[in-house]
This record gives C-alpha cells, sequence and structure tokens, in this order.
C-alpha cells in the first residue's frame, strides 16, 4: 500500500506538497506585489496621467497610421456572437488558460515548469515598473473615439465598479500580460504536448490573445508590442537563470516527454 501511495503522490504532487505550495506563495506574493500597484495608481493624479498616457499612443499610433482599433471594434460588434466569445476569452485567458496551462506544466511536464514559471516572475516584475511607471487607461474608457467595454455588455458587470477594481488595476494596460503571458505558455505547450491539434492550437493562441484585447477595448497593439517585450525578457532572465541550475531550472520538453514519475527517479536534484 505505501509504494502504491507514494507512486499517486508522486503524479499529483510530483516532487511532494512542499515544493507545490511554494510554487503557489510565489505567484500569491506575485499578485500580491501586482496589487500594491494597484494603490499607487488609485488616486486623481495618477488617473489624470494614466488618460494622458492612453492620449499620447494613440497619437503614437496615429502617427504611424496603425491606429486601427476602433474600426475593428466596429467591425466585430455586428457579430454578436464572436465578440462575446472574445469576452470570454479575455476574461479566461488570464485565469482558467493561464492557470490550467501552469498546473498542467507542474504535474505532467515538471521538469520545464520551473523555466516557465521563472519566466512569468521576471516578466511580471517588467509590467510591475511598467504599471507604476506609465500608468495607462485601456481603450474602453475613450467613448470618443468609438470604444465600448465588450466584457462589461458580456458579463453585465462594469469593469471599473467596486468589486473588479479592488482586484485589478484599472490602469495597468502598458504592457499586455495577456500577450505576455499568452507567449509564454503558448511556446513551452506548444513543444511539449504531443497532439498535433493542440500543437497547432498554441502556435495561434497568442494571435488570438492579441486579437481578443484589442476587438474588447482593452488593449491598444502598443500595448500587445510591450506585451511580447515583457515576455522576451522574462525568456531572456528565464535563461540566464538556468545557466546557474541548469538540471532545475532548464527548459527540458525532451526528459519531460518520458513522464513525471519516471524521470524525477533518476533525478536527484530539488527544484524551488
Amino acid at each position: 500500500m505505501q509504494p502504491r501511495l507514494s507512486t499517486i503522490q508522486a503524479r499529483l504532487l510530483p516532487r511532494g506538497p512542499l515544493d507545490f505550495v511554494r510554487q503557489v506563495l510565489l505567484f500569491v506574493v506575485a499578485y500580491g506585489l501586482y496589487h500594491l500597484t494597484r494603490g499607487l495608481v488609485n488616486h486623481p493624479e495618477a488617473a489624470t496621467a494614466a488618460f494622458q498616457n492612453a492620449r499620447d499612443l494613440i497619437g503614437f499610433e496615429r502617427g504611424l497610421n496603425i491606429f486601427v482599433e476602433p474600426s475593428l471594434q466596429a467591425i466585430i460588434a455586428d457579430r454578436g456572437w464572436l465578440l462575446d466569445g472574445s469576452s470570454w476569452m479575455y476574461i479566461n485567458a488570464q485565469t482558467s488558460i493561464t492557470i490550467g496551462a501552469l498546473v498542467w506544466l507542474y504535474l505532467f511536464r515538471n521538469q520545464s515548469f520551473y523555466f516557465v514559471r521563472n519566466m512569468f516572475l521576471f516578466a511580471f516584475g517588467v509590467a510591475l515598473v511598467g504599471y507604476t511607471v506609465f500608468p495607462t487607461a485601456p481603450p474602453r474608457f475613450f467613448p470618443e473615439w468609438g470604444f465600448f467595454d465588450a466584457v462589461s455588455d458580456f458579463t453585465g458587470v462594469p469593469q471599473d465598479s467596486v468589486t473588479i477594481g479592488k482586484l485589478f488595476n484599472p490602469y495597468a494596460a502598458v504592457p499586455s500580460m495577456h500577450v505576455a503571458f499568452a507567449l509564454m505558455i503558448s511556446i513551452p505547450l506548444a513543444r511539449l504536448v504531443r497532439w498535433r491539434a493542440l500543437k497547432i492550437f498554441w502556435a495561434v493562441y497568442p494571435l488570438m490573445v492579441v486579437f481578443v484585447i484589442v476587438v474588447t477595448a482593452n488593449h491598444f497593439l502598443a500595448d500587445a508590442v510591450l506585451g511580447a517585450v515583457a515576455a522576451g525578457v522574462g525568456a531572456i532572465g528565464a535563461r540566464s537563470m538556468a545557466r546557474m541550475r541548469p538540471a532545475a531550472w532548464d527548459f527540458q520538453p525532451g526528459q519531460a516527454q518520458r513522464g513525471c514519475v519516471a524521470s524525477l527517479q533518476h533525478d536527484p536534484v530539488p527544484a524551488s
């Protein structure tokens, strides 16, 4: 019975319960730091700066003739099913999809999880600097340009309500972590999953997310580009850490395919 219980635990928690708790706490701390940025911008001066920064972004995109966000949203507005689907995806991309991907990596491709985790932490650090130094109002706050809040229309709950405001920073548009998260889970998963259909899905997932954040009026295209930059910084940071502890922190798609239990039996190096 004891060997069987050990095998079940190894499958459910590849490196034991303490390691699992440690990973959860790391992300909880990251969210806590994000929540602090909400407090930093929760005053009239910051709100004024956030709206001015957004207007500057609009001016920048107009100067490059790439300010197409209002036109894209207007085209999709007549296709209710697509707009509702985009709103659903916007909500779930940062929650169930990203969390589900991380949990799957931890449980079934554990040796590659720590590289992805480190990417997230580095990228999140970049985002916190952006949210603090360059608070930016999202497009949905600019109805004069033709934008409307598709997610609020879909859920019936205003995104600037008191409840939502306690959970999320309303001026955290730059960089778009929807795009950063999408890149940081899609590229590893496209390499790790075995089914061709899933490989294709994860390969196009970041493009889907860019489409979603634009047509729901939650981000400008510039935000998406800067989100990709944050993901790139995350990848560079994770690669630098992997050089220090390659057995624990490097991305290992080949070994991960063998299965967690079998590989961990031959991997004495603890992760953290």
